[in-house]
């Protein structure tokens, strides 16, 4: 039996290729007819390094030269961190399949030094952070306002980089503590370096953050993502990508949403976060939403739920 080639392109991080990796082995164990080749390439958001990303043009710096590889047929398919795509995908470019979803939360994450300080609950989070002197390395607006709830005046630093770069800067004694993706850090089996996981009620984290999401061309086959596509994940990102959207959230913005479904009974939970770039006003909260089954509904409350947040910040309430 001849087998269907498909050229698959990713970014050629170290965690980019891994995350690429696992949806292929995914891919190749659901079809067997199927044959897989990996193409990598350096995006623009992963060469500048010396500034943060709303410096330099926003989230669309690490798909735009794997958009083109797909445009120009280099490429069938990419994949993606749902949380790096940005909120307007091109219509000649849909996103195909939603991965099952890895750890949707942020962590905190000390040198390896202090690997002996033990922070079991926020109340030691809590602490850590009023007590440290050096900075936290986080480039996220989202996370800086966030952490600033556990603590007043904290210092944060921007740090750029892969995850393996990132921690180099934080053991050489540059951070005193960094905020990553906690999805990222268990897919590099670094599972070991993250001392705290944030829940929702301290860090609402990135919409779409721990899911992986295929894109390919409008039009063409993709049967062979069918089994792949993972109903919750795809439900999830949806909404939180809707709340975000709704507030004009880019790479950038102070702009966090997170939803739990129960499929099951057709309701879920959405944790939604928004602030102003300048840093001087933020609003939170949560809405628990019964749709029964009307995924139109569904959406629509998290929409209205993003515009009641803006406008208590409008109205400065």
């Amino acid at each position: 039996m001849t087998k269907r080639k498909i050229v698959v392109g990713s970014r050629d991080s170290k965690l980019a290729v891994w995350q690429t990796k696992i949806v292929m082995k995914a891919i190749l164990e659901a079809n067997d007819d199927i044959e897989l080749e990996l193409v990598t390439m350096k995006t623009t958001g992963d060469i500048i390094l010396d500034r943060t990303l709303d410096k330099i043009g926003g989230k669309g710096l690490f798909v735009k030269e794997l958009d083109k590889a797909l445009i120009d047929k280099k490429v069938d398919i990419t994949i993606h961190s749902l949380k790096d795509m940005p909120m307007e995908v091109p219509d000649e470019l849909p996103l195909l399949a939603f991965f099952e979803r890895g750890n949707p939360f942020d962590a905190l994450v000390l040198p390896e030094a202090n690997s002996q300080v033990m922070i079991s609950n926020i109340e030691d989070v809590e602490k850590f952070i009023k007590d440290i002197e050096q900075p936290v390395g986080t480039s996220s607006l989202r996370r800086r306002l966030q952490l600033g709830k556990l603590a007043e005046n904290l210092q944060t630093k921007p740090v750029r980089g892969n995850v393996i770069t990132r921690l180099s800067k934080l053991d050489s004694g540059e951070f005193s503590s960094l905020i990553l993706a906690s999805a990222g850090l268990e897919r590099l089996d670094l599972k070991d370096r993250i001392s705290y996981v944030m829940p929702p009620s301290i860090m609402i984290p990135a919409a779409g953050q721990g899911i992986l999401v295929v894109q390919g061309r409008a039009g063409e086959d993709y049967e062979f993502l069918k089994k792949i596509d993972h109903k919750k994940s795809r439900f999830e990102g949806e909404i939180e990508r809707a709340f975000v959207k709704t507030l004009d959230g880019g790479c950038s913005a102070p702009v966090a949403a997170y939803c739990e479904v129960d499929l099951e009974k057709d309701e879920y939970t959405l944790f939604g976060f928004y602030g102003l770039e300048d840093m001087s006003k933020f609003e939170e909260d949560k809405i628990e939403v019964k749709y029964d089954g009307n995924i139109d509904f569904a959406i629509e409350k998290a929409v209205s739920f993003a515009l009641e947040l803006k406008e208590k910040i409008d109205n400065g309430k």
